[in-house]
């Protein structure tokens, strides 16, 4: 791995390079995530050394320091970033894979700049904008955004896992529950005052109200294949995911695990690696 950092007066992108430089045979493939930075794609990476990976930290996460005075995650923004990367390694258009709000700015960059990826895997993307109960997923978020604010992060990532794990449409059975707590999820109920969270507070909102232009995705170059995970499909972003394909005409593509299938134990919670990886291929190919 060779570990870079692409400068721009904006930001400064931390970005690695997993392989073989320049590519040998076929395209690079680019991998990105949001919040999770390029150390969530370690175990895939490992699972597909015949393919030269790139992975990056988004502007403000990980080690990409952010030089514009912002502290929101816009995908419009982080389209303009990993286009300004993919420039920089003169090696498009590339293959990507592209997980949560990474796989929202994936359908942004390919929307404006079509000629940068040939085949996308777009990866669960929590996009509210396609549910048919798009308000009640709405009103979901704020209540995490909420209790976070209140209680801090135990509570908030509690609120944050009741929603995501909650199956189906978000009914008044839902909002008529009362607030979990957190050392049910084995978390602390301690506030330490910091409310920077991008996961729980307002800072991602501009990622799942995205709303992506589906006659450019529909009509562009770029193949897009939306993926679900196996044991997510009634979940929010399992839902999302589905809606997402709909809007593009056509159907979401099953996936082994979960959300994170894909990833080992860096964060605590293993996905299915192994499986996920053949799974990746076939649709790439």
């Amino acid at each position: 791995m060779t570990a870079q950092v692409l400068e721009t007066p904006d930001v400064d992108l931390a970005y690695d390079v997993h392989g073989q430089w320049p590519p040998g045979d076929g395209r690079p493939l680019l991998m990105i995530g949001q919040p999770m930075d390029a150390s969530g794609f370690a175990a895939l990476v490992g699972l597909m050394p015949d393919r030269t990976v790139v992975t990056y930290d988004p502007r403000g996460l990980g080690r990409s320091v952010r030089k514009d005075g912002r502290v929101d995650n816009d995908p419009l923004v982080q389209a303009v970033d990993v286009h300004t990367l993919i420039e920089a390694l003169g090696a498009g258009p590339v293959d990507m894979f592209a997980s949560s709000g990474g796989a929202v700015a994936a359908l942004a960059l390919v929307a404006t700049y079509p000629h940068d990826v040939h085949t996308l895997v777009a990866h669960e993307p929590p996009l509210l904008t396609v549910l048919p109960d798009a308000n009640a997923a709405e009103r979901a978020r704020a209540g995490v955004r909420d209790a976070y604010a209140a209680r801090g992060w135990g509570a908030g990532m509690a609120a944050f896992i009741d929603m995501s794990s909650w199956q189906g449409e978000f009914t008044d059975a839902y909002f008529a529950r009362r607030a979990p707590d957190p050392s049910t999820y084995g978390l602390p109920a301690e506030d330490d005052g910091s409310r920077d969270d991008p996961l729980l507070s307002e800072r991602s909102w501009a990622v799942s109200d995205f709303q992506p232009d589906a006659g450019a995705l529909r009509h562009g170059p770029t193949r897009i294949v939306v993926g679900v995970g196996e044991e997510s499909t009634n979940l929010l972003t399992g839902r999302t995911a589905v809606g997402t394909a709909a809007l593009l005409g056509q159907e979401a593509t099953v996936f082994p695990g979960d959300h994170g299938g894909f990833v080992g134990g860096e964060f605590g919670h293993a996905g299915v690696p192994e499986r996920f990886a053949p799974a990746l291929r076939a649709a790439l190919a």
